[in-house]
């Protein structure tokens, strides 16, 4: 563990370009020296804050009280089982060279999440998903280091509260976490593909891509070429020259809603039934009313519930891709709405500002309210 005598601001650090230096700065590349500093750091009353690849978190741009660790720790250690092999990462590592280290062994299961940008410790954080694949379908656990205890453990994937986009280590918004730990390493269960073919294709836009029909099995760098190729189309693939790519990619997620209020959506409004979720988003009542409609008691069935198109609440809150206040640095993204990008120079008052207008505008039109999916560091929206 080193300590750095100037602190690099996180607008240097997060993919998004903004965020001011902290007091304080320490780098962990053992694991083990992670785990004493943190704990020594944890005896004080001082702020602290855990950094990773830095893709899904805005910060202020003030002074960043206290303590911020990134974490740079490396490994990739292949275990072999009956039910498949199991790679257990350590969280520093980048999760898109994991990805391609899976595809290039012939492992199958996480083809789909190339170009995510972070690191592996964030992955169960935000259980990460995208064009049919999700996280929580290969993780077997994490080893997290208890905030309270300071206590090391590894804990099954089903302690984790693992849903759409989300988990009880994830901190909403500013919000705490339901669980204080630290993740050190992730344990994923992938399946050995000796024919370099993957799972099946389950995301229609990833099939259309490929040339082919749902279900079917394509070899895994196919899959991975075309995913990463999607994902550059969209603005989320880190380029330098692209300012589009200049964001914590979804700023957005998906909200999920009871089937009535879905029902009040135009037709063309894309919907996907759902059980019941974990952490359903506000609906506001379109009469001008602050009050929330509590909904009505649930006898028998479960409950309904749909998640919508964020995208397409923006889009048609009539939000364009290349929107901007006047005056922001800050703009939707030209390729991706969700996507709220820094065009150079912009502040975190900028992005937040664009972020407020956005969610009032869509609930103003749908009575929906975006929730955020960055980790927002002493940010209010």
């Amino acid at each position: 563990m080193s300590e750095l005598a100037d602190p690099t601001p996180l607008s240097e650090l997060t993919t998004l370009g903004v965020g001011g230096a902290p007091e304080r700065m320490l780098v962990a590349t053992e694991t083990d020296d992670l785990v004493d500093q943190l704990i020594e750091l944890w005896q004080t009353d001082a702020p602290w804050m855990v950094l990773g690849g830095g893709s899904n978190t805005v910060a202020t741009d003030d002074e960043i009280p206290g303590t911020v660790v990134l974490i740079r720790t490396r490994g990739i250690e292949r275990i072999a089982t009956d039910a498949g092999v199991v790679l257990r990462v350590q969280a520093g590592e980048t999760w898109d060279d994991l990805v391609e280290y899976a595809v290039q062994h012939n492992l199958a299961g996480i083809e789909a999440l190339s170009g995510i940008p972070g690191s592996v410790g964030a992955a169960p954080i935000q259980n990460i998903g995208a064009y049919g694949q999700e996280l929580s379908s290969v993780l077997l656990g994490v080893e997290l280091l208890d905030v309270d205890t300071g206590e090391r453990s590894h804990v099954s994937a089903s302690a984790l509260g693992l849903g759409y986009r989300t988990s009880v280590l994830k901190r909403h918004g500013g919000a705490d976490a339901d669980r204080d730990a630290v993740v050190l390493s992730v344990d994923l269960l992938l399946t050995e593909a000796d024919d370099g073919v993957g799972r099946p294709i389950a995301y229609a836009q990833l099939a259309s891509a490929l040339g082919v029909e749902l279900g079917e099995r394509v070899e895994l760098m196919r899959v991975r070429e075309a995913v990463l190729a999607l994902r550059r189309s969209k603005g989320m693939i880190l380029d330098p020259d692209d300012r589009d790519t200049c964001s914590a990619g979804s700023f957005f997620t998906n909200p999920i809603v009871p089937e009535a209020a879905a029902r009040a959506l135009p037709s063309d409004a894309p919907r996907w039934p759902l059980g019941e979720p974990d952490d359903s988003a506000t609906v506001i009542p379109l009469d001008g009313s602050s009050d929330i409609i509590a909904p009505p008691p649930i006898t028998g069935a479960v409950r309904p519930h749909v998640k919508l198109s964020a995208a397409w609440l923006i889009e048609h809150a009539r939000i364009e891709r290349g929107f901007h206040l006047p005056g922001s640095r800050a703009a939707i993204s030209s390729k991706h709405t969700l996507a709220l990008t820094n065009r150079g120079n912009a502040r975190s008052s900028d992005i937040a500002a664009l972020a407020r207008f956005v969610q009032a505008r869509v609930q103003a039109e749908f009575g929906i309210t975006l929730q955020p999916e960055p980790v927002l560091i002493d940010i209010e929206l």
